[in-house]
């Protein structure tokens, strides 16, 4: 059966097709769908596989392990900065080993298009010593799922599987295929390997070692690792950059030879099949997205063999060093790799786009907890401390409320630092509500333990809003949307140590203002727990008006918030985006002349 695919559906489909028993994950773009498409599948009764959204990725890979230990094949999903959080347990189970097949899947964002960073997962395979698959389109992806896990399995080891944003949005026909047969977990069985100690990791050490030069030479014979064609001049790509160089040679129709090599496992790389590829060559050129992972080992390859070929990639300049790949640009490296004149036919310009920059949506609360911190601190020096989701978006104008981001979590313990520095400067984190049970806790626990008088707000909007509005521990709801334990932040908090605790609703300009400065002026932490849902799970109020007879055009409505419902209206005036308004009330209190009216307050 054939069935039109996002990328993301498609891993997930593979992972149930080769078995998977438990998966697990935190959502983060690109990769939040492939969780989600398992849920699905879970509550349609088309698998019986256990699947949850963990705290962060560290729990996540190590619920996987636990069960890998006792024989089940399991599914681990993240973004690339959430093997940040992983890399704790990975690096061990490195050592350690699986029984049970183990793929931890991280999507890597070239861009770098949502993400803070734009690292490489196949140079963390390296580090980590451990095999790691990279396909090329979203077909490729759901049958190289079944390879990863029999692969796992055969050397007990885990395995990296990483795709990038375009693989994993991409949409694909893919033929579906029959499940694959896989033996039951035969449980738990108790054995020292599973415990880790100093002389253990020795010798697994040199097993691994041992193991890779192994699958240096398996892997040659990997069915998506192919080198073909002839000539003098060669191409080597990975991934998806493959799509961009095979669409950008049939544009161009280069009549020249070459030889083309695509490496799907770019660690332990596969000699065999790059030293046949590298036959007879003068140039190769290197086109892969990120880290010049592909060009590093060919070039230590000829190193090692004397092979007398110049190849050209990110170290030489002939390639961009960081960004996503494209067609365009594809065409643009492959006329100057082939000698080929420039393109002289003129593509009219575009129009140009209209500016628009990030802003919280409409109605959103977060706009309305960052005003009240905003009104309660003027006139004093305040830092404030940002964190990664929606709320990032407090840096636009005019709100200009977030004054650092680091990571997740890192808001709490930054204001911590901050304040040690500039003791008289009022010191604000804020944290949403996913975030805080993913790394927030120990913040606040650092906090209240070395004595820190700082004001931690936790923008509570009752989701996961970014990455699509999954359930969180404060949610009640689990991956599955069945009811789960319902944590509740305020008592976490309180159990913590904190001694000064609001929870307010931000559309409450004046409990929310109060809130601020009461917080502001306790000695040691205090915490303010903004509480209002986001405006994805929760309904519309009445839509906010304008009277255009009492609007004089001041714009303050605009200049304070920067609501993207409040638009340029005629005769210089306002006017509201019925489309965008979720009648929220925040801007009624702000007009001195009356003019705005309905909506709720």
């Amino acid at each position: 059966m054939k069935k039109m695919l996002m990328g993301n559906e498609a891993m997930a489909l593979g992972a149930l097709r080769a078995g998977v028993r438990v998966a697990a994950g935190y959502p983060g773009t690109p990769s939040t769908e492939v969780l989600e498409t398992i849920a699905k599948e879970k509550s349609r009764g088309n698998t019986d596989a256990y699947v949850e959204w963990s705290v962060n990725e560290k729990s996540a890979l190590e619920v996987a392990a636990g069960a890998s230990y006792a024989g089940a094949r399991t599914l681990v999903t993240m973004k690339q900065v959430g093997l940040n959080v992983a890399s704790d347990p990975l690096m061990s189970l490195a050592y350690v080993g699986v029984k049970g097949g183990m793929v931890v899947l991280v999507a890597d964002d070239p861009g770098p298009i949502s993400s803070q960073t734009e690292q490489d997962t196949r140079t963390f395979a390296a580090f980590s010593k451990l095999p790691v698959f990279d396909p090329a389109s979203p077909e490729e992806a759901y049958l190289m799922m079944a390879d990863a896990y029999e692969l796992s399995e055969k050397y007990q080891t885990p395995v990296l599987f990483r795709p990038t944003t375009r693989i994993c949005h991409a949409t694909a026909s893919i033929e579906l295929l029959a499940p694959l047969p896989v033996k039951e977990p035969e449980g738990f069985v108790k054995d020292s390997r599973w415990v880790i100690f100093p002389k253990l990791s020795y010798q697994s050490h040199l097993k691994i070692e041992e193991r890779n030069r192994n699958l240096r030479a398996e892997l040659s014979g990997y069915r998506f690792n192919t080198q073909s064609g002839s000539g003098q001049k060669g191409i080597a790509v990975s991934g998806v950059s493959g799509q961009y160089i095979r669409e950008a040679l049939q544009i161009l129709d280069v009549k020249q030879e070459y030889k083309l090599l695509n490496v799907a496992t770019p660690h332990p790389f596969p000699e065999q099949t790059a030293l046949a590829f590298l036959a007879g060559l003068d140039e190769v050129l290197v086109y892969e997205e990120l880290d010049p992972v592909i060009e590093q080992e060919l070039q230590r390859l000829c190193g090692v063999h004397r092979l007398p070929v110049e190849i050209l990639g990110k170290g030489r300049g002939f390639t961009p060093a960081a960004g996503e790949n494209s067609t365009e640009n594809a065409l643009a490296v492959l006329r100057r790799f082939f000698d080929l004149p420039a393109d002289e036919a003129k593509t009219p310009d575009a129009p140009p786009l209209p500016v628009r920059p990030p802003t919280l949506c409409a109605g959103c609360p977060h706009r309305a907890s960052f005003y009240a911190v905003k009104r309660a601190m003027k006139g004093r020096k305040a830092v404030f401390a940002g964190d990664i989701g929606c709320y990032t978006l407090g840096n636009a104008m005019p709100l200009d409320m977030t004054d650092t981001c680091l990571c997740m979590g890192a808001g709490i313990t930054v204001a911590q630092g901050i304040k040690r520095v500039e003791p008289d400067t009022v010191c604000f984190s804020f944290t949403g509500d996913s975030t805080f049970f993913h790394t927030g806790l120990a913040g606040i626990a650092n906090a209240v333990y070395n004595g820190a008088k700082i004001v931690s707000v936790i923008l509570d909007n009752s989701t996961t809003a970014m990455t699509g509005q999954q359930p969180n521990p404060s949610t009640g709801f689990a991956a599955t949307g069945e009811p789960a334990a319902k944590i509740s932040i305020e008592r976490v908090v309180e159990a913590l140590g904190v001694p000064h605790i609001a929870v307010v609703d931000p559309f409450d300009s004046e409990a929310a203002e109060l809130a601020v400065k009461e917080a502001a002026d306790c000695d040691g932490v205090s915490c303010i727990i903004f509480r209002a849902p986001c405006i994805a799970v929760s309904r519309p109020k009445p839509r906010v008006r304008v009277n255009a007879d009492k609007c004089t055009g001041c714009k303050r409505c605009v200049r304070e918030i920067g609501c993207p419902a409040i638009i340029k209206g005629e005769n210089g005036k306002v006017a509201i985006d019925a489309s965008l308004c979720y009648g929220c009330g925040l801007c009624l209190n702000l007009c001195r002349f009356d003019a705005l009216e309905g909506g709720e307050i």
